[in-house]
């Protein structure tokens, strides 16, 4: 083929990929299916466009696709998502595929003419569920945050689990002598390896993205291929597993503040899209629809008992000892999508020339597609109906992030407040923000409102924070709390004014002081409101639990309303700049409110 008909029929096959995902949308099917029936169609039992029967390309292709989908999946999720949830997420992980991949197999060997070890390696082919599936249907659900949260943690570990066990089982097949000590081993050098890589390569990529100063934020994204080549290339040149060193060092980039961080999120969120695309195309013109027919109907029987017996079990059992409702753990078993990993790992034994092993191919297909139908469409719905959803996405929004703000060292945060939130009904003023940000727009509804100090917050607004990129990480606690409480002072709980709360003073500020931008005591009396915040320098208006007012800085006043007021006053008078200025006008202003 000419290198112009070839370019021609890439462009038209991803045309045609975007193509049928809209008409999915339309007839709201995963767009998925769709993209499995067009290689079928254009593979060489449909019109013969297409004819691709060589297993060692494409499970050469799967690979790198699959490294790309781990990769995304851990940048979009981050080891500070991830962490809270890590022990249910690595027993849904470890445990719950083995135990998946250990009834699926039994199922198989019930249903076909399969030996206990083939049919063991059918049962791991189709153990592990698809990071890019699951990350797909998070992103438009709104499914509590923990349960989330551990989907995403199980869907990028529990890949390398099924990597080994189909690598375990072929060789058990194939070697004599081999058996479950060498499996053993296998697993425990792998992991060990490629945990070890991918949280050196992790480290090594975020110091890389933040000592280095590109000349356009169109190079970041090649920064982060290139983590991800290495932590692959280096894992699996050492014997370890390339897929857990990939997505570990995914997590790594994902929980820090890098530099382009929305553009290389973006990025690897389209090329993890268009890795699963040409997953799902391979394995519709891998399939030949002529050769299916003599496993169909006990291929479908084994999806089913996947779907409704295997995963649930498992996901029941391993999450016991975690705080989960029963509710919530029929979620996390109805969960275990199947994509385009079983597509890779059905091409290992066809390699290898194992027995049976294009009927494990065919079964495969059959597997991904009961799955993806049934359990895609499903699962939404199914949330809804246990009560496991909630008002905000599952997955929280990222850093909405533009290059001019960016190569000025600033990031733009967009907080979309839920009605049970607790800054709801609160004021611009109370919502605690240091210094280094400022609340940049309100959009509420299809109005765009410019914020004051006195504006109050409403439910369905969208905060869009301006923060310098140094300080961005301090938001991280501050948004738990804008959800969760406690946000300023409540006006029931101020005491009453102890001793004379008339008495002014000022000295100068201390080190033992603490933090004059954000104090939390002052003289062993505890500030119960922030009222302002100064910008120039470190500083803050204050009211104390004893019913006076500070302010912070360099000299600290405390004292009652009227005096703190004439303090001020004589500070404008004396002030060199407009920035003191400026500062002793508010708070004349504040205090006069």
């Amino acid at each position: 083929m000419a290198d112009g008909h070839l370019l021609l029929a890439v462009g038209a096959l991803l045309a045609a990929g975007l193509g049928v995902s809209l008409l999915a949308g339309r007839l709201r099917l995963p767009g998925l299916v769709l993209v499995l029936g067009l290689g079928m169609a254009v593979g060489s039992d449909g019109v013969g466009w297409v004819s691709l029967d060589d297993y060692e390309l494409a499970r050469r292709v799967g690979v790198i696709a699959l490294a790309l989908i781990l990769f995304e999946g851990g940048l979009a999720a981050g080891w500070p998502e991830v962490r809270p949830v890590i022990w249910p997420s690595l027993a849904l992980a470890l445990p719950g595929t083995l135990l998946t991949a250990l009834v699926t197999g039994l199922a198989a060997a019930l249903l076909f003419d399969f030996s206990l070890l083939e049919s063991l390696l059918v049962g791991s082919i189709l153990a592990t569920t698809d990071a890019a599936a699951i990350f797909g249907i998070l992103r438009g659900s709104t499914l509590r945050r923990r349960v989330a949260r551990t989907l995403e943690g199980e869907a990028g570990f529990n890949d390398p689990v099924a990597v080994l066990l189909v690598l375990g089982f072929v060789d058990w097949i194939e070697q004599p002598g081999y058996g479950l000590a060498d499996m053993v081993g296998l697993f425990l050098r792998q992991l060990a390896v490629g945990g070890a890589v991918g949280l050196a390569t992790g480290w090594l990529a975020v110091q890389a993205f933040r000592r280095a100063r590109l000349a356009t934020s169109g190079l970041y994204p090649v920064v982060s291929i290139a983590s991800a080549a290495l932590a692959y290339g280096a894992a699996d040149t050492l014997h370890g597993s390339g897929f857990l060193a990939v997505y570990m060092t995914g997590l790594a980039l994902g929980g820090h503040r890098i530099p382009a961080r929305r553009t290389v999120a973006a990025f690897h969120d389209g090329l993890a899209w268009l890795a699963q695309l040409a997953l799902f195309f391979t394995l519709g013109v891998l399939v030949f629809p002529s050769q299916l027919g003599s496993v169909a109907a006990e291929s479908v029987a084994l999806a089913l008992a996947l779907v409704l017996v295997s995963r649930p079990l498992a996901a029941f059992l391993v999450t016991l000892p975690a705080r989960f409702t029963n509710a919530e753990r029929v979620v996390l078993g109805w969960a275990g999508l199947r994509g385009a990993v079983p597509v890779v790992l059905a091409t290992f034994p066809v390699i290898d020339q194992v027995p049976h092993s294009v009927d494990f191919f065919n079964i495969a297909f059959f597997v991904v597609l009961v799955s993806t139908v049934l359990q895609g469409v499903v699962f939404e719905p199914l949330a809804r109906t246990l009560g496991v959803t909630t008002s905000e996405p599952a997955l929280p929004r990222p850093l909405a992030e533009s290059g001019t703000i960016r190569r000025l060292g600033a990031e733009v945060l967009e907080f979309p407040v839920g009605p049970g939130d607790a800054i709801v009904g609160r004021r611009v003023r109370e919502l605690g923000l240091p210094r280094e940000a400022v609340v940049n727009v309100i959009v509420r509804g299809s109005e765009a409102i410019p914020p004051r100090g006195s504006t109050a917050i409403e439910a369905g607004d969208q905060l869009h924070v301006l923060v310098r990129s140094e300080f961005a990480s301090e938001l991280d606690d501050l948004q738990r709390r804008w959800r969760e409480g406690p946000i300023g002072y409540a006006a029931g709980e101020r005491r009453p004014p102890r001793g004379h709360p008339s008495v002014f003073s000022t000295r100068r500020w201390r080190d033992g002081d603490g933090d004059p931008g954000r104090p939390r005591e002052l003289g062993g009396v505890h500030v119960i409101e922030h009222l302002r915040t100064r910008r120039d320098q470190r500083g803050a208006l204050v009211l104390l639990e004893d019913g006076r007012y500070a302010v912070t800085g360099p000299v600290l006043a405390v004292g009652g309303r009227q005096a703190l007021q004439q303090y001020a006053r004589r500070r404008i008078a004396l002030a060199r700049d407009d920035s003191q200025r400026g500062w002793w006008q508010e708070v004349v202003g504040a205090l006069a409110r």
